[in-house]
């Protein structure tokens, strides 16, 4: 198969697949005298027991590039670590949101024993424990690549909850009232 389509099958960039053939990590990978990357086609149907789903996610759609880079760094640390990749799926949404579609599938799905994510609040903002027990009574495991949190999505996180919990108070149109005096609140306390 193509580099291209290697690259679309492990849901990573086409920058990264050509990284990684650069650096001589897709065994079995050559180059035509036309410039076309050949990869050999059993390259992903091979599975190994150690067969791992990296999932990337981001809170909106202005932070689309953010996810293919996050995408590229798992995959990249997965490669490093000697891991077959079974599947990679990135997915733009809240972590408060307890209904996430891709988030579901990668639940649902048995074809993989490690889970690895690049943040805890990548998968979910609540709840990190009880998915980790459940994946431990399956004899799967989550691996969490850097144990450190990010502020500034805590803090969006932060404003939904309270514009969610306004609406429900005070009705949607003075909400937005509530939500715009308490958001201005907390920017004059952390610039202090």
């Amino acid at each position: 198969m193509k580099l291209s389509t290697y690259a679309k099958q492990l849901g990573i960039s086409y920058r990264c697949a050509w990284d990684l053939f650069d650096h001589n990590q897709i065994p079995g990978a050559f180059q035509l005298p036309t410039g076309t990357i050949i990869v050999p086609n059993d390259h992903i149907q091979n599975a190994s027991p150690n067969q791992v789903l990296l999932y990337a996610r981001v809170s909106s759609h202005q932070q689309k590039d953010d996810l293919e880079r996050q995408a590229d760094r798992l995959y990249q640390f997965a490669v490093a670590k000697g891991y077959t990749v079974y599947k990679t799926v990135k997915e733009i949404g809240s972590g408060l949101n307890d209904n996430r579609q891709q988030l579901n599938k990668v639940l649902e799905d048995k074809n993989y024993n490690k889970l690895i994510i690049e943040h805890k609040d990548r998968l979910t903002r609540f709840g990190f424990r009880y998915i980790e027990l459940l994946f431990k009574e399956q004899n799967r495991e989550i691996e969490v690549i850097n144990l450190a949190e990010e502020k500034t999505e805590i803090m969006q996180d932060f404003i939904s909850i309270i514009t969610s919990f306004c609406a429900k108070i005070y009705g949607h149109r003075r909400c937005q009232n509530k939500s715009k005096k308490i958001i201005k609140e907390l920017q004059d306390n952390e610039s202090n």
